[in-house]
């Protein structure tokens, strides 16, 4: 079983994570590239983030 502290620091983990990869498509939007590879990546690194992180928060239901 999880602690809650132990819960805590996965969910900053995963956080940091998503934010990183938000960031790095907001960057690509500034630049407006929002096709081609790179594009591509970053919103699949987002989407796996962000996944990630709700699957986290529902393992504690």
């Amino acid at each position: 079983m999880t602690t809650v502290e132990d819960f805590k620091i996965k969910s900053h983990e995963l956080l940091v994570e998503l934010d990183a990869a938000t960031s790095e498509m907001m960057k690509l939007i500034c630049v407006h590239q929002m096709t081609g590879t790179a594009w591509e990546e970053a919103v699949q690194r987002q989407h796996e983030a962000y996944e990630q992180w709700v699957a986290h928060l529902n393992e504690r239901l």
